[in-house]
């Protein structure tokens, strides 16, 4: 099991139209290209962490599945699109994505 996470900064003041856009996304893409498959969670920062930076963790049984996901979106017009919808109200250079391998007991 694998945890991948996307983090992006909002840009001062637009931190609640970054997280209705990622809402958008889950709802509208996010069902074209397999979300359901995956636990999927969204966070925000806040103690210790930086209050504008916004992360969608995606929880998969592989990283085949992870791939897969990849494949998907990037063949979207409506992902593409989506991306410039939100490029005004993220902090430049701030999307960076994480995988982690779950450690079980």
């Amino acid at each position: 099991m694998f945890v991948a996470r996307w983090q992006i900064d909002a840009r001062f003041g637009h931190k609640q139209t970054v997280i209705d856009l990622m809402r958008k996304w889950e709802n509208e893409i996010g069902e074209q290209v397999g979300l359901r498959e995956m636990e999927f969670s969204m966070l925000s920062g806040s103690i210790g962490a930086r209050e504008a930076t916004l992360e969608a963790d995606h929880r998969v049984k592989s990283l085949t599945q992870l791939e897969d996901f990849f494949s998907r979106i990037g063949a979207l017009d409506a992902h593409r699109a989506w991306g410039k919808e939100i490029e005004p109200y993220v902090v430049s250079g701030s999307s960076r994505w994480e995988i982690f391998r779950v450690i079980d007991r």
